[in-house]
């Protein structure tokens, strides 16, 4: 049987202490509701109907590239009567499967089989057991069949002992659903519609009510507020760091790693502590990621080695490079085979040539450098008048003398050689040696200043 979704994100986050709506919040560099629509397009959902409320604009903004049926709930009047909002939606033939939307760790497994209890019950739910289930919904049961789920608010001393919880999460056939949420009151301690009360509704009628449980009680855990967001991210990074380890990547301290987006790895890579990784990055057999680095959207080839905090963004590290430490390379950035940037170098839009090397304190800015040459310290490339940027052409085997400046656009023939200190504005032809700075005075018999 197809079945729909319905994730329930209507809430505020008084909470959070945030003017960005709960379920914007990001696990993994990704808002928590976003990660459970994508499970939710894993596994096969015919529709997802999204239960909305606060901070609408920005939802829409956020999550507008989804195919979402979009379902107000103007009012906050409980979970039941956010469901209901969904019901112009729901088919009458189809199974409805219930999310919540503060869960981000619910995994396609957990789902699919709770789905696979489902068709042989009338109404399936997921339940996890807790040492602490102070605050949630207690699941009250006679022998195996679920008959109730009792609100905290509402539980009795007795009631409020058991362990077994309501996640929130279930499914069961929209006609059922439908007639159950218009069956529904207000008469509690919240003076809310809970959706939880169709389970005693269903077993009123002699339904069959199974429940399953996940893997991991964190796959289910809510957020409500900073901390336990901060507990949500530690845990998903740490399953990303499981999951790259696996693949043989050695992290030296998974506990101190983060992936905010998709890695690719080979095998025998090295990553260091605090490296964040952004957006798509590759980074190839063995490699070596040196500490507090930052990648984003990068190619890391095989053997490369990235010194501690460097900064690779949307660019390419070729076989056997050597980037940092304290390095930059920007948008537009391509290292060829064994070329090195050092310590407070800083490239962008810039093409370094297979072997070359700029060690030290140099800034490459639309560049192109070829093969084999040598850019001094305190080298940097004038690329922009303030309106316009030109280009940089060094060529093969080329010597940059230290503190040289490059007017661009300006074109360095192969083998040729900057003095140190030179202003460069002309063509320099291959093999010749350019030099262009002040001539030196030596004054005699100079009075130094002194202090008055």
């Amino acid at each position: 049987m197809t079945f729909s979704v319905v994730v329930l994100a209507a809430g505020k986050g008084t909470r959070m202490k945030s003017s960005l709506p709960k379920v914007l919040h990001p696990i993994g560099g990704k808002p928590m509701v976003q990660r459970i629509i994508d499970t939710v397009n894993t596994i096969g959902a015919s529709s997802i109907n999204l239960i909305y409320g606060h901070g609408a604009d920005q939802l829409k903004q956020t999550l507008g590239h989804n195919e979402l049926n979009w379902c107000l709930q103007a009012e906050q009047l409980g979970t039941g009567h956010a469901v209901q909002q969904a019901a112009p939606h729901i088919s009458d033939d189809e199974d409805v499967l219930i999310l919540v939307g503060d869960a981000p760790l619910i995994k396609p497994s957990t789902l699919e089989e709770l789905i696979s209890i489902k068709q042989s019950a009338d109404l399936a739910l997921l339940t996890v057991h807790l040492d602490d289930p102070t605050g949630m919904g207690r699941i009250i049961r006679q022998g195996d069949q679920v008959t109730a789920i009792v609100e905290h608010k509402d539980a009795t001393d007795e009631q409020r002992k058991i362990s077994e919880i309501n996640t929130g999460m279930m499914i069961m056939s929209g006609q059922n659903l439908k007639r159950w949420l218009n069956n529904l009151n207000s008469d509690n301690a919240q003076g809310e519609f809970y959706l939880t009360d169709v389970i005693a509704m269903a077993a009123s009628e002699g339904k069959v009510i199974k429940a399953s449980h996940p893997s991991s009680a964190i796959e289910v855990e809510g957020i409500n507020n900073r901390m336990q967001l901060a507990n949500i991210e530690r845990a998903f990074q740490f399953e990303q760091a499981q999951k790259i380890m696996a693949q043989g990547v050695s992290l030296n301290d998974p506990h101190r790693f983060d992936l905010r987006g998709e890695l690719t790895v080979g095998q025998d890579i090295s990553i260091d502590v605090n490296v964040v990784i952004k957006g798509k990055v590759t980074i190839g057999s063995n490699a070596q990621i040196g500490p507090n680095c930052v990648l984003i959207d990068c190619d890391i080839a095989e053997g490369a080695s990235i010194e501690a905090n460097s900064i690779i963004e949307q660019a390419q590290v070729g076989e056997h490079c050597s980037v940092g430490p304290f390095a930059r390379l920007r948008p537009g950035a391509v290292m060829h085979a064994k070329a090195k940037v050092g310590n407070f170098v800083e490239m962008k839009k810039t093409t370094l040539g297979k072997g070359s090397k700029a060690n030290h304190f140099t800034y490459l800015g639309d560049t192109t450098v070829g093969e084999g040459a040598n850019i001094g310290a305190g080298t940097i490339t004038c690329n922009y008048d303030g309106v316009n940027k030109f280009k940089t052409i060094i060529g093969d085997g080329a010597f940059i003398g230290s503190n040289s400046s490059l007017v661009a656009p300006a074109n360095i023939g192969n083998n040729a050689t900057v003095g140190a200190g030179s202003i460069i504005t002309k063509e320099i032809a291959d093999n010749e040696l350019a030099i262009a700075r002040a001539k030196q005075r030596n004054i005699a018999n100079w009075e130094r200043p002194t202090k008055k």
